[in-house]
């Protein structure tokens, strides 16, 4: 088909069939083929890195190939111990929080994997919706299945915000403790991963008494990470 002759067809058609056509292209080709160009490339940005642009709030962020171990088992400890064995959603993290929503009526938490965090980081604004948790469903889905899950650790670590405008490990490594991201200690780890539940409150250089605790913590929980194999399916 000629552009002439596509450009006729585009322009004889209603407006309810061009939307139809737009949004059937953001939601299967597009993001297919940017996520299987992202399985080999860095990815240049975020739209929560575009937004902290437009506001004047500024980005710090550059993509690193050579995370430290240590950061992918504190982080694996603080956020996903299924990780590795899930293709996706962790039923039984689901359950647990809607049974504590049920319980004490506060706002469900604490079950999204880093893969839904992976997907909601990469194509999604931060806002909360029931549309939004449909796309980030959708998107996880495809992210399991097209990516390995070292890929899928790999792009959360360097995509997450750590506060302050710093995006990912290498931008953090270097604001908080002046070092490259291969060369986190155990320490400064944990408390990066410490901190990732509330990165604009706590901070990982100079932790108060709480994120000092949560991240001893969660040295301890590292090196059962490799006492149990939860990282098996990442090197």
């Amino acid at each position: 088909m000629g552009w002439g002759r596509f450009a006729r067809i585009w322009t004889g058609r209603g407006w309810l069939w061009r939307a139809c056509v737009i949004i059937f292209t953001l939601l299967v080709p597009a993001p297919i083929i940017l996520l299987l160009i992202f399985r080999f490339v860095p990815i240049p940005g975020t739209p929560d890195m575009l937004r902290a642009l437009v506001t004047g709030k500024g980005v710090h962020y550059s993509w690193s190939s050579n995370i430290s171990p240590r950061l992918e088992r504190a982080v694996i400890a603080a956020e996903d111990q299924n990780f590795c064995r899930h293709n996706g959603f962790d039923w039984d993290a689901i359950q647990k929080a809607m049974k504590d929503h049920e319980r004490t009526g506060k706002r469900l938490r604490g079950a999204s994997t880093i893969s839904q965090q992976t997907a909601r980081t990469l194509f999604l604004v931060p806002m909360r919706s029931w549309i939004r948790k449909g796309l980030e469903t959708y998107l996880t889905v495809l992210i399991e299945a097209l990516w390995p899950k070292q890929r899928i650790l790999d792009a959360y670590l360097n995509l997450v915000d750590w506060g302050d405008g710093i995006f990912g490990a290498q931008a953090a490594a270097e604001a908080y403790f002046g070092t490259d991201a291969s060369a986190l200690t155990g320490a400064q780890a944990a408390r990066l991963a410490a901190i990732l539940p509330n990165p604009h409150r706590w901070r990982a250089a100079r932790p108060g008494r709480y994120v000092a605790r949560r991240a001893a913590a969660l040295q301890g929980r590292s090196a059962m990470v490799v006492r149990d194999g939860l990282n098996f399916c990442v090197k």
